[in-house]
């Protein structure tokens, strides 16, 4: 097992953190992580891959230990914190890669893809969306979706509760069979980072800007197509976030995807790392042979 190096980058001024383990000339996997958590997520899954492939993980700015510029000092969209993303990925001389995605790390991802679809190798999405499909029937998205559309006081408070303990956790263990599997520091290390002076107004500014991930989709589906980049869906059946229709819809744009849904819930790693690693070995083994025989 190599060990995980634990690293910052300096990218348009700004500190940006991230995970790092395996040896760079194998092929790389960059995991974008979800809200409300950070690299702290892959905590469980990197050292699983660690022996045969070369990882990076990093936290977006404001999550985690990345830097958090006050909304006035940096505008926190989709788009930037690709921007920053791609940034960080050439300074570090990681010019093509397969990406895991989950939850906002998927439009994080999208963006990666359709920016310079050359450098993506292969894609694993982890209950990251990139349909419609198993994604309205969420109260927890269209809540978000409806602040978007109309950021009133009456809208704030509502996306606000995604910010407390409560609901994190709720996050954490809805959709997992056994709970008692999940460690409560997942939970409270993100409410921690979350409670951070200034990080409430950074998720606002996310949560408003999300709904623009949507008029992507199109634009990802055809991507999916044209490129024939092989993809692998691992998903947690029982997210209320992402529903499993959102795994199945894959199948609609990807060439020969390979879909799995697994017992467990949006923040899948928590209870089946072991489960997960393990398809993503047996896929990046078989899928990027072409790429580095």
């Amino acid at each position: 097992m190599r060990a995980v190096q634990y690293q910052t980058m300096t990218v348009d001024g700004l500190e940006v953190f991230y995970r790092e383990a395996g040896d760079p000339q194998r092929p790389t996997l960059v995991l974008l992580h979800g809200f409300p958590s950070s690299s702290h997520m892959f905590r469980d899954l990197i050292p699983l891959l660690a022996d045969d492939f070369h990882l990076i993980a990093p936290d977006l700015l404001g999550f985690g230990y990345s830097a958090a510029p006050s909304v006035k000092q940096f505008s926190y969209t989709f788009d930037s914190l690709a921007e920053v993303t791609a940034k960080l990925l050439r300074q570090i001389h990681v010019e093509s890669y397969s990406m895991y995605v989950q939850d906002y790390g998927a439009p994080i991802g999208w963006r990666l893809a359709l920016t310079d679809p050359g450098v993506i190798e292969t894609i694993v999405s982890q209950n990251g969306n990139a349909y419609e499909a198993g994604f309205f029937d969420s109260a927890w998205t269209r809540r978000a979706m409806a602040y978007g559309a109309d950021p009133s006081a009456e809208h704030e408070e509502d996306v606000r509760g995604a910010f407390t303990l409560d609901d994190v956790r709720w996050q954490y263990l809805t959709g997992t069979p056994n709970p008692t599997l999940l460690s409560p520091d997942a939970w409270h290390h993100a409410v921690d980072r979350l409670a951070r002076p200034g990080v409430d107004q950074i998720q606002l500014a996310l949560f408003r800007d999300y709904r623009n991930n949507v008029p992507l989709y199109p634009q990802v589906h055809t991507y999916l197509r044209e490129s024939a980049v092989p993809t692998l869906v691992v998903w947690g059946e029982g997210d209320q976030i992402f529903g499993p229709d959102g795994a199945r819809a894959f199948a609609a744009d990807a060439i020969e995807p390979e879909i799995h849904l697994l017992p467990g819930g949006h923040f899948l790693l928590e209870s089946a790392a072991p489960e997960v690693a393990a398809l993503i070995r047996d896929f990046l083994n078989r899928r990027l042979i072409t790429v580095h025989p």
